[in-house]
């Protein structure tokens, strides 16, 4: 009897470290759940990007119709500058056409698919006037657009501009010759004294 619970003993010891190793190898650990991101090359990116060029061209054109095709008729809009228009307002910019010199352009960066809804987020420029001077507004947008009538419309934008730091103060390069600088301690400090 003793025999026999030493050789489970013995048996357990040497088969315990094979479980444990197979256990945590990667092919028996399942993998966790990726996010519905998408990366550059994927369908949903070219899809989307394909729905943001239409929305774009319909600016830059003047395009009522086409405008209407990509807009839902519950859109909201939050500008870079916090105004907020609807599918109709935005339409009527278009037919009124007072700003010649508007033209956009959009690049869809990530799309989240959750059902029938999915979430665009990209980068934008905004060519147009302001007062009397021409402004390019860069910035970042996301769109949230509701799957109706086996295509996409959009129901949700928001803007906002990328700031650029015009009064940024240019960088001192050090004259160190190691690139972690203690003062006192390195040879162009002591050669200053």
């Amino acid at each position: 009897m003793v025999r026999i619970i030493r050789l489970l003993a013995c048996f357990s010891v040497v088969l315990f470290p094979f479980c444990a190793a197979y256990g945590q190898s990667p092919a028996a650990v399942s993998a966790p759940d990726k996010p519905n991101v998408t990366s550059s090359e994927s369908p949903e990116i070219r899809e989307f990007q394909k729905i943001e060029d239409s929305w774009s061209s319909s600016v830059n054109l003047r395009d009522q119709y086409a405008l209407e095709l990509v807009l839902s008729p519950l859109f909201v809009d939050v500008s870079a500058t916090g105004d907020i228009t609807t599918r109709n307002q935005q339409v009527a910019m278009v037919i009124t056409g007072e700003d010649k010199t508007i033209h956009l352009d959009q690049r869809v960066i990530t799309v989240r698919m959750l059902g029938d809804i999915a979430v665009a987020n990209g980068t934008y420029v905004l060519h147009h006037k302001v007062n009397s001077a021409e402004l390019n507004e860069k910035g970042i947008f996301t769109h949230v657009f509701e799957r109706a009538h086996g295509g996409w419309l959009c129901i949700n934008s928001q803007r906002t501009v990328l700031r650029e730091d015009s009064n940024a103060k240019p960088k001192k390069q050090s004259n160190a010759e190691l690139p972690f600088h203690i003062p006192g301690f390195s040879r162009s400090d002591k050669s200053n004294q």
